[in-house]
């Protein structure tokens, strides 16, 4: 291993691990790619730098700028950490019902914080049109990042992270992962599809979110709701355009949540809110694949950022969703069911 002169030269290349419980049963291989071992904690860590970075070869952020940028909590903490070590400042604006854990570490960094009330995209006062009005008006002070369509994003795992997992893995029969901004998928599913045509790529949608109805008819529409956090959306993005998936799944709160559980005590590892739902979708693949299958799919973070709702009894039990251990045949009967209900509409 190298030695990193700065912090921001650490993101990347990140190990990827088979998980032992799951693969077991299944009779396929379900590996994540360990995103959560980025200095920042996140997969954003990695869009964070490569939009700074291209911003900067491109003369559009010049030393005394500030980034600013609307978002959920993970691409902020990364903006944090790559303004820091490359000296800039940050600031963030952030829907005020998102983890507490994720503004502290903004917070952390030395990032100005700016939370706001949610509410819909169409609203003036949306986190995303704040940071993008308030970089407007001052173009001279501002560079706004705009993860949702600055093609950065994608790149940045189409150069790096698909190229890694092509480097760990020697055949890769599935990807599946979540969509935010759709620059992890996008990148990713690219990559591998180039390298190997073979390659099924899954999309998994959380309900209230309109992608996997996007997929399957062309039109946004959602069902339900979920209480993951940064993951889905109901609108098409620049980023979103660039991924190359074969099917969309949608798995509701109560089987990430069994999973999580699940790989927590079996396993070991402490999954947060949209990398419990990433694994159920690969379990849920892995179900369905022929057997010996490799199945990757991503750690966006771990759960410490989700400990307020995905590992709170309290909250869990307000959702009317169980914490009890369940057999691991009782998880995929369940996982199975909700799956394969879901592929319908």
């Amino acid at each position: 291993m190298k030695v990193s002169n700065s912090v921001h030269e650490s993101i990347g290349n990140t190990p990827l691990i088979k998980i032992p419980s799951l693969s077991q049963y299944s009779g396929s291989d379900i590996y994540i790619k360990c995103e959560h071992l980025n200095p920042g904690g996140s997969v954003k860590d990695r869009a964070a730098l490569q939009m700074v970075q291209d911003a900067i070869a491109a003369g559009k952020l010049k030393k005394g700028m500030t980034i600013i940028e609307g978002t959920a909590g993970n691409t902020g903490i990364g903006l944090s950490l790559v303004g820091a070590s490359l000296g800039y400042d940050v600031e963030i604006v952030m829907p005020n019902n998102q983890s507490k854990d994720k503004e502290r570490m903004i917070q952390l960094y030395g990032a100005k914080l700016n939370t706001v009330a949610p509410v819909p995209f169409k609203n003036e006062n949306h986190f995303y049109h704040t940071a993008k009005n308030k970089a407007l008006a001052e173009p001279e002070k501002y560079w706004w990042a705009d993860q949702f369509e600055n093609l950065s994003n994608y790149k940045a795992h189409y150069l790096n992270t698909g190229i890694e997992i092509l480097q760990q893995l020697d055949r890769v029969d599935y990807f599946v992962s979540t969509s935010g901004s759709g620059g992890t998928i996008a990148g990713i599913s690219k990559r591998l599809k180039e390298t190997n045509p073979d390659t099924k790529v899954h999309l998994v949608d959380p309900y209230g979110s309109g992608l996997k109805h996007y997929f399957d008819h062309g039109e946004f529409k959602s069902f339900g709701d979920s209480f993951t956090e940064g993951i889905g959306i109901m609108r098409l993005v620049s980023n979103f355009k660039e991924a190359k998936i074969d099917k969309a799944i949608r798995l509701p709160d109560e089987v990430l949540v069994a999973i999580a559980y699940h790989v927590k005590k079996n396993d070991g590892i402490a999954l947060g809110l949209s990398s419990a739902l990433n694994l159920s979708a690969a379990f849920f693949t892995a179900l369905e694949a022929p057997k010996s299958s490799n199945i990757v799919t991503i750690s966006c973070d771990l759960g410490e950022r989700s400990a307020a709702k995905l590992y709170n009894e309290d909250f869990l039990k307000e959702k009317g969703i169980s914490t009890q251990a369940m057999d691991i045949k009782d998880i995929a009967q369940m996982t199975l069911d909700y799956g394969n209900k879901n592929l319908e509409n």
